[in-house]
C-alpha cells in the first residue's frame, strides 16, 4: 500500500490534528513517501505525548519537536508514537503501564529498550518507514540489535533536543532506526543541525550522510575491554566472523585498550539517575498530565501525583538520584562520577587516534525471553547496558548494525567513532551491510 495513502487512513481512523495534514500533502522533498514514527518522548503537536508514563498521560502539546518540524519541511508524514520504558528507564522495555512490545523475531522476548516499540515498527513495516527515537545509554543500540535493524545514535549535539522530554540532558540524544544504514542515514541528515530554540547543539555544517563510498585501508579497533567474560560465546564469534570478513575486504583489525570502561556503568548511573531526579519534579499534576482533587497542602498533592503517575523503576531512580544529590553525598559519589566520565572521554579520544572506528558487540546476549526478565534483579538490568553506556557517557556516535544471528535471532555489530565522525562511521557500518 502507498504509504502517503495508509498515513492518511491512520489520520482518518484515530483523529489526529489537521496540522498532520500539511505534511501528507506536502510533496516534495527529501523524506517524500516516508512515513516517520516516533518515540513517545519527542513532542508532536496534536498528538499525546507521555514519554511512556501515566503521569503524563493527557499531555497534548501544542508544537512540534525541532526534530519534527524538520522531518515535515522534508516531505514524510508522521505515523504516530511509539511505546518505550518510562522516560527511558529500562533496557527490556518491560519498565511500562501501556503494553510492552513484543519482539518481531519472537513474541516471547523483550525487543529492547528503551526505544523498543520504534525498533518493533521498523522491522516490521512493510511500506517506506523511519523511526525517531533516542538513547541516554544505550536505548537506540539494544533495541536495534535485539530486533536487527538499523539503529544510529549521533555525537552529542549533532540533533536538536527541543521538544525532547529530558531524562537526562548531558546524555540525551535523538537519533534514528532505519531497515537499512542509508535509509537511517538519510533521517540523520534531515534532523541534524543548529537549532535558535537549543543552545546545546553544534554550529558545524552536515555532510550528506547518505552518501557511503567504502573507507579505503578502514582502521577497526578491537576494545579488549568489550569481549570475553560476560558476553554470550556465541554472540562474540558471531562479532567475530563479521570482523575477519571486513579484514579480509582490506580493513585493518588493530587491538586497543579502554581502562576506564569497567567504571563506566557506575559512573553513568550515578549521573543519569541524578539528572533524573531533578527533571522528573516538575511532574506536579499542576500544569498538565495526571490531575486529582486537590487535597491537603501542595506536598501532599504533589506525593499523591507522584505515587499513582510514576511506576517503581521511576521511583527508584528519583530517590537514588537524589540520594546522590544530597549534602554529605554530592562529593562522594556526583562529582566523584563526573571525572570518571572525563576518564573515559579521554580513554576513547587516545584509541581515536590510532583507528577509524571501533567494533564490539552491541550487546552481551540476544534478546531475552519475558520469562527470563522477570527473574532478573534491578542490578541485573543496570548490568546488561554494560557495552553501551562509555560511549554514550563520553558523547561520541555509535551505530548498531545487523551482522548475524544466535539462537536464531539478531546479533548487531556496534561500531563507534569519535565526535562528530558520523559519516566515516555510517560508511563503515554499510561495508559491514554488504558483506
Amino acid at each position: 500500500m502507498n504509504s502517503l495513502k495508509r498515513a492518511k487512513e491512520l489520520d482518518q481512523e484515530y483523529h489526529f490534528m489537521n496540522a498532520f495534514a500539511d505534511s501528507l500533502d506536502s510533496g516534495e522533498g527529501r523524506l517524500k513517501g516516508y512515513t516517520v514514527s516516533v518515540k513517545d518522548n519527542v513532542c508532536v503537536k496534536g498528538v499525546q505525548s507521555t514519554a511512556g508514563s501515566k503521569v503524563l498521560e493527557g499531555y497534548v502539546p501544542p508544537f512540534d519537536a525541532t526534530v519534527i518540524a524538520k522531518c515535515r519541511a522534508e516531505g514524510a508524514s508522521i505515523l504516530g508514537k511509539t511505546t518505550q520504558d518510562e522516560f527511558g528507564f529500562g533496557t527490556f522495555n518491560v519498565n511500562t503501564p501501556f503494553n510492552k512490545p513484543l519482539n518481531p523475531h519472537d513474541p516471547e522476548r523483550s525487543t529492547g529498550g528503551s526505544s523498543g516499540g520504534a525498533a518493533c515498527i521498523t522491522a516490521v513495516a512493510d511500506f517506506p518507514h523511519l523511526a525517531i527515537s533516542e538513547s541516554t545509554g544505550g536505548s537506540i543500540s539494544c533495541p536495534a540489535s535485539w530486533c536487527g535493524v538499523v539503529g544510529v545514535t549521533p555525537t552529542y549535539g549533532r540533533v536538536s533536543r527541543w521538544g525532547l522530554i529530558d531524562y537526562a540532558n548531558s546524555l540525551d540524544k535523538i537519533g534514528v532506526m532505519g531497515k537499512t544504514v542509508k535509509e537511517a542515514a538519510l533521517l540523520l541528515s534531515v534532523i541534524s543541525g543548529p537549532d535558535k530554540y537549543d543552545s546545546t547543539v553544534l554550529d558545524t555544517p552536515v555532510p550528506d550522510y547518505t552518501e557511503l563510498e567504502s573507507v579505503e585501508e578502514l582502521k577497526v579497533g578491537v576494545p579488549k575491554e568489550y569481549y570475553g567474560e560476560g558476553i554470550n560465546s556465541d554472540v562474540e564469534k558471531t562479532i567475530w566472523s563479521t570482523l575477519k570478513k571486513l579484514e579480509s575486504k582490506g580493513a585493518k583489525l588493530i587491538d586497543v585498550s579502554l581502562p576506564h570502561t569497567k567504571y563506566a556503568l557506575s559512573s553513568y548511573y550515578i549521573i543519569a539517575m541524578a539528572e533524573a531526579s531533578t527533571n522528573l519534579s516538575k511532574f506536579s499534576g499542576l500544569r498538565y498530565g495526571l490531575q486529582e482533587h486537590i487535597e491537603g497542602d501542595f506536598n501532599q498533592y504533589f506525593s499523591k501525583i507522584r505515587t499513582l503517575g510514576f511506576g517503581d523503576e521511576s521511583k527508584r531512580r528519583v530517590m537514588l538520584g537524589t540520594f546522590t544529590r544530597m549534602a554529605g553525598y554530592r562529593d562522594a559519589y556526583y562529582l566523584k562520577a563526573l571525572k570518571v566520565r572525563t576518564k573515559v572521554i579521554e580513554d576513547f579520544k587516545h584509541a581515536f587516534e590510532a583507528v577509524d572506528v571501533l567494533a564490539a558487540p552491541t550487546m552481551p546476549v540476544v534478546a531475552p525471553r519475558f520469562d527470563e526478565i522477570e527473574e532478573l534483579e534491578p542490578i541485573q538490568h543496570y548490568m546488561m547496558d554494560i557495552l553501551t553506556v562509555a560511549p554514550n557517557l563520553a558523547g561520541i556516535p555509535m551505530v548498531s548494525v545487523p551482522c548475524g544471528t544466535s539462537e536464531d535471532m539478531p546479533v548487531g555489530l556496534h561500531l563507534m567513532a569519535d565526535h562528530l565522525q558520523e559519516h566515516t562511521m555510517l560508511r563503515a557500518a554499510w561495508e559491514v551491510e554488504n558483506l
